[in-house]
């Protein structure tokens, strides 16, 4: 079977899968959550396989920590479906309903794409998120989880499919590209009529190609170049606590903190404590001049150091000289996915909020706080950092699209 064949057979699912009640769905999501407890140690041998192939061609260790599945993070997706499974379905949901003045009754409802689409890198976690997320809203999903995951994807896309066999619905509702390697990802994007949406998720070079090379309708799902901004109000407790958590907890991820900014009046009393804490959980750090001056372990810093995404240990620290200042290093280096200020200045954090043109904007937290899951959504999608359709951590209803009905009696337009 081709690739096209199976996106078509994908389409083809839809259709039945569109029209099953949420208790329908409900039930796969809950047989799905039992086979990967029940396959966990097949789900583990083969992944065992794909790292050990990571390690063989030498990925980075950021790309291997997101490919690593561990009964912790089965047990993780599976809560994540117990999750989904306890949240409303939007499908249906009115959004909005109104009556004109000559009686047509007009009514805005929430419906399935249709078929979802995504394409992402060494992130096996993906696949049962997205796939689930996806028969939640009632819509198909086709898959390119590229060939660092292959065969950890594949016991992961059968059981699954096993889930809707189980349930008797159609198998061919989750399907997988990734035997066909590029050439897959490429009938992807130029599925026009099969694929309703498409969603990247992975490096920056990944999304953009997709964004650049798709025929089909795209989710641009950004890489994160992330800030803090220590206000010159700014607690040190804050300072400290939260500028290692969003960088230490987890730094391979999307929403790790990978640019430190501080205002000059907050030098003397929150740069080193910061920096030394950071320090001590194995931190590298990149300065400008100030802040080699006060931590001479830093690593002087140049400009791409502020264009980069770490994705590991390391991060950009600099100091400004003003709120505005800051604010224009945002505005120039920022991918749009979020930013935080620690402040206990009222005006300031207000005006952070509002100026700071990104999906995410925070005071006084952690940047890795923007999570589907942390949000209340259960899964997510990604983070979505354009404008149009979908912003921020992406949930059930921004995997919805709507349609208006229009119930008449007898009206013609003059």
């Amino acid at each position: 079977m081709s690739a096209l064949e199976l996106i078509t057979k994908a389409k083809v699912a839809s259709r039945s899968i569109g029209l099953l009640s949420s208790s329908q769905k409900n039930e796969v999501l809950k047989s799905a959550s039992v086979l990967l407890a029940d396959r966990e140690a097949e789900i583990l041998a083969a992944n065992q396989v794909d790292l050990d192939n990571a390690v063989a061609v030498q990925m980075s260790t950021s790309l291997q920590d997101r490919l690593r599945l561990t009964p912790e993070r089965i047990e993780s997706l599976r809560i994540a479906l117990a999750e989904l499974i306890a949240l409303a379905d939007p499908v249906g949901e009115t959004v909005r309903e109104i009556t004109r003045p000559n009686g047509l009754h007009l009514k805005e409802v929430r419906v399935p794409f249709g078929v979802i689409g995504a394409i992402y890198e060494a992130r096996p976690n993906v696949t049962v998120d997205i796939a689930a997320m996806a028969l939640k809203t009632g819509s198909a999903i086709v898959l390119r989880g590229g060939s660092a995951a292959q065969n950890t994807n594949a016991v992961l896309v059968q059981i699954l499919k096993d889930a809707l066999t189980a349930n008797h619905h159609n198998p061919e509702a989750v399907a997988t590209v990734d035997e066909f390697g590029r050439a897959g990802a490429t009938e992807m994007m130029k599925a026009t009529g099969l694929i309703d949406v498409l969603i990247p998720r992975g490096s920056a070079s990944l999304i953009h190609s997709v964004i650049e090379e798709a025929k089909v309708p795209v989710i641009q799902t950004g890489d994160g170049v992330v800030h803090i901004f220590l206000d010159a109000t700014a607690k040190l407790d804050y300072a400290v606590q939260i500028v290692k958590n969003a960088k230490v907890q987890r730094p391979t991820v999307c929403n790790a903190l990978e640019t430190l900014l501080v205002h000059k009046d907050a030098v003397d009393r929150l740069l080193v404590p910061v920096l030394e804490e950071l320090d001590n959980s194995g931190v590298v750090i990149h300065g400008d001049e100030t802040v080699v001056k006060h931590f001479p372990k830093a690593i002087p810093a140049n400009d791409e150091d502020w264009a980069t995404e770490y994705l590991s240990l390391e991060l950009a620290v600099k100091v400004v000289d003003s709120f505005e200042d800051a604010l224009e290093h945002i505005a120039k280096y920022s991918t749009s996915h979020t930013e935080s200020i620690i402040t206990e200045d009222q005006k300031n954090a207000e005006r952070f909020l509002a100026e700071v043109d990104s999906a995410v904007v925070m005071v006084n937290a952690s940047t890795r706080f923007t999570d589907g899951g942390e949000f209340g959504f259960g899964a997510e999608v990604g983070i979505a950092t354009q404008k149009l359709h979908a912003r921020g951590p992406m949930g059930l209803t921004e995997l919805t699209s709507t349609k208006w009905l229009v119930r008449g009696q007898g009206q013609s337009r003059a």
